[in-house]
């Protein structure tokens, strides 16, 4: 279904990043519309919706990426939406939300948590759909697609890094490895000052956390949902955290190196890849968007645009 709106994303060797015994790949995720994969899953959920019942608006929460999706996948099926944003959201992923015609809400604080509880009242009150990348259940299928094409593309694959914020994009990529491919090491990214999730899989139960101060808002989950934990302790072989340092790093070398250009959560694969031993053999790293702001260019000492 999604071929018909988008081509396969590009697998590339990074040969900058490589080291021996560990040749790295790029998934280049952002040359999708939007700048990131989210509108895999916002396309698909939405289709399948409109399929079973008549929708007069969509709705979401977000930071900016899947919001920008859900704007994206509205305008596609001819759909009016509504995005609420927490307050001060990037700019770039703000702008690229209103070119899509989508309304725009900001609510409350700087995390996600105000702005999920704005959207679920209004479409309570509404009726509109609320498509909640954590909870829509078909969602998650639109992020597989990757899966599939990674092992289309570089069925010698060793292990698959990517990136973890709310899991949708881990939980459809392990899904779709795991059951043909176990050998395939699924390693999940979080960003070290939201480590909720990382929390969870150790512990195997929902783990809330306050989220700190992170240029990753892509990451910047705050809590766990059950089900979600469930999954991820099935298909996602470790977990591993990152630092801001390390996620502004692997952003700078991405672009001197290799000539991507990759927000923080979409530098985070890189970034936990370059700071440890990794898997031998071919490695896949997810660059899962690239909607980067001026002031985080700025501190990963890239040029602004």
């Amino acid at each position: 279904m999604l071929a018909g709106y988008f081509p396969a994303t590009p697998l590339v060797r990074a040969g900058g990043i490589s080291r021996p015994g560990a040749d790295a790949y790029l998934k280049l995720e952002a040359q999708l519309p939007t700048g990131s994969f989210k509108p895999r899953g916002a396309l698909f959920a939405l289709s399948n919706a409109l399929g079973t019942r008549k929708i007069s608006e969509v709705t979401a929460s977000s930071t900016g990426n899947h919001g920008a999706a859900v704007a994206w996948a509205a305008k596609t099926l001819g759909v009016p939406a509504t995005i609420f944003l927490p307050a001060n959201p990037n700019p770039v992923k703000r702008k690229k939300i209103a070119d899509l015609g989508a309304r725009i809400v900001e609510a409350g604080g700087a995390d996600l948590t105000h702005a999920f509880l704005e959207a679920s009242a209004y479409s309570s009150k509404t009726g509109a759909y609320f498509l909640n990348d954590a909870t829509d259940r078909d969602l998650p299928a639109g992020p597989a697609t990757i899966g599939l094409e990674i092992l289309a593309q570089g069925p010698t694959v060793a292990a698959v890094y990517v990136p973890m914020g709310d899991t949708a994009l881990v939980r459809g990529i392990g899904a779709a490895i795991k059951p043909t491919h176990p050998h395939v090491k699924i390693i999940g990214v979080q960003a070290e000052r939201a480590p909720s999730y990382y929390l969870s899989w150790k512990e195997g139960q929902p783990v809330e956390v306050g989220v700190g101060d992170t240029c990753a808002d892509g990451l910047a989950t705050k809590t766990a949902i059950p089900e979600n934990v469930r999954v991820i302790r099935e298909v996602v072989d470790d977990v591993r955290l990152v630092t801001e340092e390390q996620m502004l790093k692997a952003i700078r070398l991405l672009y001197e190196r290799e000539n991507v250009l990759a927000e923080p959560a979409g530098a985070a694969a890189t970034a936990a890849f370059l700071e440890e031993e990794a898997p031998r053999g071919p490695v896949v790293l997810l660059v899962s968007g690239a909607n980067i702001s001026d002031a985080v260019r700025a501190r990963a000492g890239l040029p602004t645009a």
